[in-house]
């Protein structure tokens, strides 16, 4: 059994994943979580009206059409638009499932109708109908605990909630991206693999996050595409040596900064820069 970080909270008084965004808000201030009620009305989004509601993803991809003048200096394509604004919902909402198990080996399900979003306030609420657990976690007398034997089994349910969620947003960005189911799940690989990652240097524990992504993600866990696939590069920008990956599916940076390649771009892998640019 792979070792969690330490994180104490009395089951009965704590919902299940307090204690996994409490560290995400410590080490990433840019984004918190709040467990309850998704809300509505002003900047705050539900997912369930991204899937529903035409209207809605129009008003989320426009904000990106009106960020390109203004940090790139040129318009977007509409087909670059959807894809930043997808990875800028999908990126921070992996982490609601990832943190947890990585943090406390619990694995909350989250359909759309239990999620919403404030991104000019980097705020996400999320209210789990239910939670997998291990047989020792304390947690798991809970009525709303689901207990699984072992790790692999957790393992499938981490991927099993984050393919719920996703699947019907994948959906609905399907036809403004103009790309196939493949590559939509590469995508989806990407921004499960790349946040916990990044959240995993944050936390002092990147070596253990490249380790439990592997095993998460070897390349043959359909419905997602690809693999973590990390490797060592000898020199990074410093001479150093370097974790780093190649993304399954391309973000498209390259159409507004051509001479900037991502870090991992499939394109590239030679250039190496800051995981967190498009978040």
């Amino acid at each position: 059994m792979h070792a969690a970080s330490t994180i104490v909270a009395h089951p009965r008084t704590a919902r299940p994943c307090t204690a996994a965004y409490a560290r995400l808000a410590e080490v990433f201030p840019a984004l918190r979580v709040e467990q309850g009620a998704p809300r509505s009305g002003g900047d705050w989004v539900t997912v369930a009206d991204l899937v529903r509601d035409p209207a809605a993803l129009r008003r989320l991809i426009a904000v990106e059409e009106a960020r390109g003048p203004a940090e790139y200096g040129q318009p977007l394509r509409p087909d670059v638009a959807a894809s930043f604004a997808l990875h800028r919902y999908a990126w921070p909402v992996c982490l609601l499932f990832s943190l947890p198990w990585f943090l406390e080996r619990r694995v909350p399900r989250l359909p759309v109708d239990a999620v919403s979003m404030n991104r000019p306030a980097g705020m996400l609420t999320a209210e789990p109908v239910t939670f997998a657990c291990l047989p020792d976690d304390p947690a798991a007398g809970l009525p709303h605990a689901r207990v699984v034997p072992d790790e692999a089994a957790l393992r499938r349910e981490l991927l099993a909630a984050v393919a719920e969620h996703l699947e019907p947003l994948l959906a609905v960005f399907r036809p403004q991206l103009r790309r196939g189911p493949r590559t939509l799940w590469g995508m989806a690989t990407d921004e499960l693999v790349e946040g916990l990652w990044y959240l995993g240097s944050l936390l002092g524990e990147e070596e253990r996050a490249a380790a439990e992504l592997t095993e998460l993600l070897p390349g043959t866990t359909p419905p997602f595409a690809g693999r973590a696939g990390f490797r060592p590069l000898d020199q990074g920008p410093g001479q150093e040596p370097i974790r780093t990956r190649t993304r399954v599916s391309c973000c498209l940076f390259y159409t507004v900064r051509p001479a900037e390649a991502c870090f991992s771009c499939p394109r590239t892998c030679d250039v190496r820069r800051d995981r967190s640019t498009l978040n």
